[in-house]
């Protein structure tokens, strides 16, 4: 059986064409959590909430939320807060061995449930996300921002409800929309607590901005940040201008993902060089092969989410498969 590493290196590596911040600078912020700062206008309004680094990898998040907190925020209602996520993880990067920075113990976003975080369990990322809960217990609308394994076009994951949906659309960007239910190896942050029930007005989304490395991710998160800020009221037009990107949305697509590809060892392949959001045309096309199992589309015009051998394992989805549907509004 191959190991990860042999799967590693056998993948193109991606050039780092970002700089990633020292975000020791922020260790001390004034919510009582390490790394996590708040901003208050003393008037009434939501509370607003934007967390980078649930993995450590993913720094587009990173260096959008530092360059907010460089700036400094005075929000127009309510309160903003900023954060950081999985520290740890990101203090141990490596040019490297740049996949292996995702986390230390297990995936963060796959730990919040009640039956997780009230459990005697214990990994650093249970501990930190432990911490994060407080704060994250007070937010009314949250944009957990990551980036990708591949270089794929950014995407948003509202989650399976309307209210995700709907708030999806009126971020309007990035164009593609994945609806989903999450993964079967844990739940999401974006899923957690009042953010998954659809009788809760709290609202969250998870954007993958790109590639982790891409110069081009750093600035999708910064405007779905910028984005994010105005649509939920916390800053004004003017405010926001200067992290906008100069051109046209494009009309979003809203893909319902269908069913996930799990991997049950190490040998799947694609048979393709995939990188996300390619639509299949035909049904029975086939699109990964493992020890003699054959994985093929289930139906026409299916559409690839987020492909990826990177940290394949048994049980670890590699690609999650989808159609695409009309929006709904909330």
């Amino acid at each position: 059986m191959k190991t990860l590493e042999q799967v590693r290196a056998a993948l193109p590596s991606y050039p780092i064409e970002v700089e990633f911040p020292d975000i020791d600078r922020w260790r001390v912020g004034n919510t009582g959590v390490d790394y996590v700062h708040t901003f208050d206008s003393h008037l009434p309004g939501p509370h607003v909430m934007i967390l980078a680094l649930m993995h450590g990898n993913e720094v587009s998040g990173a260096i959008t939320v530092d360059r907010l907190l460089r700036q400094g925020l005075h929000p127009l209602r309510g309160r903003v807060t900023l954060g950081f996520g999985n520290v740890a993880a990101y203090q141990r990067f490596s040019v490297a061995n740049a996949d292996a920075a995702r986390y230390i113990d297990e995936d963060m976003n796959r730990v919040w449930s009640a039956s997780r975080l009230d459990s005697s369990e214990d990994s650093s990322e249970l501990r930190r996300a432990r911490e994060l809960r407080p704060v994250i217990d007070t937010v009314d609308f949250m944009l957990d921002l990551h980036s990708m394994h591949e270089a794929a076009p950014p995407l948003i994951v509202s989650g399976p409800l309307d209210k995700g949906m709907a708030l999806a659309a009126q971020l309007g960007m990035p164009q593609h929309v994945i609806v989903d239910a999450g993964h079967p190896n844990g739940v999401r942050m974006r899923d957690y607590g009042g953010f998954g029930d659809p009788a809760s007005p709290r609202n969250a989304l998870l954007v993958e901005s790109g590639q982790h490395f891409a110069k081009a991710s750093e600035q999708v998160a910064m405007d779905v940040a910028m984005r994010f800020l105005h649509i939920t009221g916390a800053l004004a037009v003017a405010d926001v201008q200067y992290g906008l990107q100069e051109k046209e949305l494009a009309p979003q697509r809203f893909i319902a993902v269908t069913e996930p590809v799990v991997a049950q060892g190490m040998d799947l392949v694609f048979v393709d060089d995939y990188r996300g959001m390619e639509v299949i045309e035909k049904a029975g096309t086939l699109i990964a092969t493992e020890n003699g199992r054959e994985i093929v589309t289930p139906y026409d015009n299916c559409t690839l989410v987020m492909p990826s051998l990177r940290h394949i394992g048994p049980g670890v989805t590699v690609m999650r498969l989808g159609r695409e549907i009309a929006r709904r509004d909330n």
